[in-house]
C-alpha cells in the first residue's frame, strides 16, 4: 500500500482533472461496501436486469472495487458534461422523427470519456513517481464490472436519485461516468447526500411505468433498455409507449429539478448533437441497410446495436406515428431477413390500420 495521502495532492489532482474536462470529481474509499453488494444482488435475483447477463456473470467483482482489484485503496469518480442546450423531449411533438437520447448525438462517451481518465492516470502515475512512490492505477468507463454511480455517491460527485442515476447539483442527470481505481491511500470527500426530497417527477414521467419503487429499476420495462439491450421483438404491451423513441429515452432525466443548475457552456464540445442525429426522419432511417447503418453511425454509441435493432425500434415508432405516408418504407420490409425486424413491419402496419397483403 502506497501513502500519498497529502491533501496537496488530491487538490492538483481535480485542478488536473478539470483542464483535462471533466466537471466533476471526488474521492472515495475503494473497500466494498456491503449494502451496495446486497442490492446488486437482490436486483439481479429479482430478474430486473433482463437480458443483460453481463451483469450477472460478473456480478462478484461489480459489488465491490477490492473484489475487482484486492490492491485498490481509493477510487477517484468522474463526471463529464453533456448537459443539452435543446429540449430532450421536443421531438415529442413530431412522430414523423425518431427521437435519440441526447448522450447519443455526439461523439460516442466510451473514446472520449477513456482517453481523458488514461491521461489522468498518467497524471497521478508521475506526481507519485516525483514524491518517490509507486501509484498502480486501474482506468473504467461502462465497459468493466465497475457500479459508477454508486460510487460517485460515495464520492461526493452526487446521489443516485429516484430514477437510480446519478444526480449533481451543479449539472443535474447530465454527467457521463468514469472511475480510477487506485493503490494510493488518497484523502476522501464526503459521500454524496440525498436531495430528491417528496419529488417524484421522475417516477412519473416514465412512460413505460419501470420504477416499481423509488430508487428501484426494472430494466424490462425502461425504453432504454428496451431499445438498446434487448434482443428480438419487443412485447406488444409496452411498443405503444415507446412513441418516437428510437435509441434510449432521455424522459426521467429531462424532468429532474436539479437540471435547472445545470448549464449545456460546461457541456464537453465533443457531445454537441451531429445535425443528422439531432432529429433524424423515420422514412430515411427504415431504408437503411447495413453498411450504409455503419456509415451514418460511425463514431456513435449507436453503432453497437446494429441495423437491425435500429430498424425494427423506427418500425415501432412508424407504427405509433399515425402516418401513413411511411406505410411504403414499412411495407418494403415485411420480409426481412431478421425475424424481429419482419414482425415489427407487420405491427407498424396494423397500427396504422393498413394490412399487410401487398
Amino acid at each position: 500500500m502506497v501513502n500519498a495521502g497529502a491533501t496537496n495532492l488530491v487538490d492538483r489532482l481535480k485542478a488536473e482533472a478539470a483542464r483535462l474536462g471533466f466537471a466533476a470529481c471526488g474521492i472515495a474509499p475503494a473497500a466494498d461496501d456491503p449494502l451496495r453488494a446486497r442490492r446488486l444482488h437482490e436486483w439481479l435475483g429479482e430478474g430486473r436486469h433482463g437480458q443483460m447477463e453481463w451483469m450477472e456473470t460478473r456480478a462478484h467483482q461489480r459489488q465491490g472495487p477490492q473484489s475487482l482489484w484486492p490492491e485498490a485503496r481509493s477510487v477517484i469518480a468522474l463526471g463529464m458534461s453533456y448537459t443539452p442546450s435543446a429540449d430532450p423531449m421536443a421531438l415529442a411533438a413530431e412522430p414523423e422523427r425518431g427521437r435519440i437520447s441526447v448522450y447519443a448525438q455526439g461523439a460516442d462517451y466510451h473514446d472520449t470519456v477513456k482517453k481523458a481518465l488514461k491521461a489522468l492516470a498518467r497524471w497521478i502515475v508521475a506526481e507519485a513517481a516525483k514524491q518517490g512512490a509507486e501509484a498502480g492505477v486501474k482506468v473504467f468507463v461502462d465497459t468493466a464490472p465497475v457500479m459508477e454511480k454508486p460510487l460517485g455517491e460515495a464520492a461526493g460527485i452526487g446521489w443516485q436519485g429516484k430514477h437510480t442515476n446519478l444526480v449533481s447539483r451543479a449539472h443535474g442527470s447530465w454527467l457521463f461516468l468514469g472511475a480510477i481505481y487506485t493503490t494510493l491511500d488518497l484523502e476522501p470527500d464526503a459521500p454524496g447526500r440525498d436531495r430528491c426530497g417528496t419529488c417524484r417527477a421522475c417516477q412519473d414521467a416514465c412512460p413505460t411505468d419501470a420504477f416499481p419503487a423509488p430508487y428501484r429499476l426494472d430494466a424490462r420495462r425502461c425504453i432504454s433498455y428496451l431499445t438498446i439491450e434487448h434482443k428480438g421483438p419487443v412485447p406488444e404491451e409496452l411498443r405503444a409507449a415507446l412513441g418516437n423513441r428510437i435509441y434510449g429515452c432521455d424522459d426521467c432525466l429531462a424532468v429532474c429539478p436539479w437540471n435547472k443548475f445545470a448549464q449545456a457552456g460546461q457541456a464537453n464540445r465533443a457531445f454537441l448533437p451531429r445535425a443528422e442525429l439531432a432529429a433524424p426522419r423515420l422514412a430515411d432511417l427504415l431504408s437503411l441497410d447495413d453498411a450504409t447503418f455503419r456509415k451514418v453511425f460511425a463514431g456513435s454509441p449507436i453503432k453497437r446495436i446494429g441495423r437491425d435493432r435500429m430498424v425494427r425500434n423506427c418500425l415501432y415508432a412508424a407504427g405509433n406515428s399515425a402516418d401513413a405516408a411511411l406505410a411504403g418504407p414499412v411495407r418494403a420490409l415485411l420480409d426481412d431477413p431478421d425475424p424481429a425486424v419482419a414482425d415489427a413491419a407487420r405491427w407498424a402496419l396494423a397500427r396504422l390500420g393498413l394490412s399487410a397483403a401487398r
